[in-house]
């Protein structure tokens, strides 16, 4: 993995690159930004480029022996830890390693998700055990083998219990030479006896521009259909990937119809909506769901006079703007937390012809009677 596979974060690449060429690497690091920014991504690359024989003023030369070995995650002086979803208590990483070869070659954006896919994961939880982190302080208790370096990349240190504590003395008094990186998504959940022992490197989400051009230069999308996953992803480039492989195409219009539908109070018409939206499939509905609390984000800023933080092809723009002479800020914060409860229960199979009518009859409520529910008012500053 190169910088330049690396979608945007180019300023937190200048700064690994910094660290390297400026002799300031420290021993622990943590890799900290939400799913989709690449972290891991990032950490893999920074690996190689600091083990490279040959590098370059910007990147690793990506054709020595070490950074080929380190393109196939098979260098001897590379090691990994992540959660698995054990069935013998002696199970560790190694276990699965062929798995996450695999895994992380075809997704370098590889979420939790994606990862139990390639496991026989049944009904267990994900976790990272003591048997793991024994292995761990084996494997860094040794010397490099080939490169100057001995590198550690622990993903999602998040599912590390108590377990963890065992870690503290290889992490504060590793063996020189030794490089241990921890990539995690919520620093909240991360034992703050390791938290305090690694030096912080925060990685923000993408850019929408980041996603929108890359996914038309490297997925051949078109500019509208890019927009739309650009704004539906939110910054999160896995969501992003995902998409591609479902139908988003028409959210816009379906969502304007229903609440058309809505404020109309046609029940009667609404029926054949909930049937439409029952038959797409839960994927779909949440992809649809979460296009309909992010264009009503968007009319919320119009209303609050910020349009020009607004990303919308002109058609969605030319109705967001339309929309806000309908509603206020109070019943658009009401209309998004009632999609977002709905996306929740959909996650969680509710019966989508009973969940969508409901949902639609909040709406009405909101939008015809201009009921809002307790609890979403809006408390200006």
């Amino acid at each position: 993995m190169q910088f330049k596979e690396i979608v945007g974060q180019a300023a937190v690449k200048q700064r690994l690159i910094n660290s390297v060429n400026e002799n300031r690497v420290s021993h622990a690091q943590l890799f900290l930004g939400p799913e989709g920014s690449g972290s891991l991504a990032l950490a893999v690359a920074y690996a190689q480029y600091l083990c490279c024989e040959d590098k370059q003023p910007n990147d690793s030369c990506g054709v020595c022996s070490s950074c080929r070995k380190y393109q196939k995650l098979m260098h001897p002086d590379l090691h990994f830890s992540y959660p698995f979803f054990a069935k013998h208590k002696d199970d560790t990483a190694l276990t699965f390693i062929e798995q996450w070869r695999e895994a992380f070659i075809a997704y370098p954006y590889l979420s939790l998700d994606i990862w139990r896919d390639y496991l026989d994961a049944e009904n267990k939880q994900a976790n990272i055990n003591i048997a793991e982190c024994h292995q761990i302080i084996k494997k860094l208790s040794l010397k490099p083998f080939e490169s100057t370096y001995k590198v550690l990349i622990l993903w999602l240190p998040e599912y590390l219990d108590k377990e963890g504590n065992a870690l503290l003395k290889i992490i504060e008094e590793p063996q020189p030479n030794t490089l241990f990186l921890l990539v995690a998504q919520n620093q909240d959940q991360i034992l703050n006896t390791i938290l305090s022992r690694t030096q912080l490197i925060k990685i923000p989400s993408l850019g929408y521009n980041d996603i929108k051009n890359y996914l038309i230069e490297k997925h051949n999308q078109t500019e509208d259909a890019a927009a739309q996953v650009a704004y539906l992803s939110n910054g999160n480039l896995t969501e992003a990937l995902v998409m591609l492989q479902q139908d988003t195409k028409g959210y816009h219009k379906i969502f304007v119809d229903w609440l058309r539908l809505c404020y109309a109070n046609k029940g009667l018409e609404i029926f054949p909506f909930v049937d439409q939206i029952a038959k797409m499939g839960r994927e779909n509905q949440k992809n649809f769901l979460r296009y309909g609390v992010s264009f009503i984000r968007e009319c919320c800023l119009l209303m609050a006079g910020a349009g020009n933080l607004v990303h919308l092809p002109a058609q969605e723009l030319d109705t967001a703007q339309k929309m806000t002479n309908v509603m206020n800020i109070e019943q658009a914060q009401a209309i998004s937390a009632e999609l977002e409860k709905t996306h929740y229960h959909v996650e969680r199979n509710a019966n989508p012809k009973i969940l969508f009518l409901d949902v639609s009859l909040q709406i009405i409520k909101v939008l015809k009677f201009k009921t809002i529910p307790q609890g979403t008012q809006y408390i200006p500053n």
